[in-house]
């Protein structure tokens, strides 16, 4: 005997009915909690439930004494923490896919040497690949990583496996610094994501540390129209 889907999950689907289809267009309040609840015929908890699971999925925002909001699906990043890529697209239910487009060893320059903490011209690890979800590039990683804390980093197929994950791995990460910035892509660039150069982007360059080493250095780079960065402090207790 076939069981029914849980009440939150009957009030979930149809909101994401209704954004999918058009009906609640980017940034259209949706219905009350309340309002959720008395046509389902269920408590507002339930109602609150289902909007939780669509605020955590990225298809509604919360605008406190406002209402909750149809959002613009962008990915997005978070500023404090270093994650994974693929986890991201696919926690979204979207298709996670990689384009590896340099995976080589060369000799670090100067601004190389520097980022990195590393003598000018030693044997550097670089990489270059365009993350993609559903098909869409969202961001070109273009990273360096010192190969005396990452020897294996070379071997890796980046086609299942992301930088993050090996870097992790070998390293586990304790420290992060980012610096992100508006810019516009270069012919290159804008040929890897696919897009025209007169489109703006955000760049972030990411350093990253284990303990006291330093072991990698990237210049991640987004579709403006595709992506966005989220930071989010709590605040303290103390004073």
């Amino acid at each position: 005997m076939a069981t029914s889907s849980p009440r939150y999950r009957q009030i979930e689907e149809y909101l994401l009915d209704r954004i999918t289809r058009g009906d609640y267009p980017v940034h259209h309040q949706i219905p009350p909690e309340e309002q959720l609840a008395r046509d389902f015929g269920v408590s507002r908890m339930t109602a609150n439930k289902a909007i939780r699971e669509l605020v955590h999925q990225g298809y509604l925002v919360r605008q406190p004494g406002l209402g909750t909001f149809v959002t613009d699906r962008k990915a997005e990043s978070s500023l404090l923490d270093v994650h994974n890529i693929a986890e991201e697209v696919r926690a979204r239910g979207h298709a996670y896919t990689c384009d590896v487009i340099r995976c080589e060893a060369i000799q670090a320059d100067d601004e190389v040497a520097l980022r990195l903490g590393v003598r000018l011209d030693a044997q550097v690890f670089h990489t270059v690949l365009a993350h993609r979800e559903d098909g869409r590039p969202i961001q070109l990683e273009n990273r360096y990583v010192n190969p005396r804390w990452v020897p294996d980093y070379l071997a890796t197929d980046f086609s299942r496996h992301t930088p993050n994950e090996v870097l992790v791995a070998a390293c586990p990460i304790s420290n992060i610094e980012h610096i992100v910035e508006a810019v516009t892509a270069d012919p290159q660039t804008a040929a890897w994501l696919e897009i025209d150069t007169r489109l703006p982007c955000l760049r972030m360059t990411r350093r990253t540390w284990s303990g006291d080493h330093l072991i990698s250095y990237a210049r991640l780079t987004h579709p403006g129209d595709r992506y966005k960065l989220r930071s989010s402090l709590s605040k303290s207790s103390s004073p």
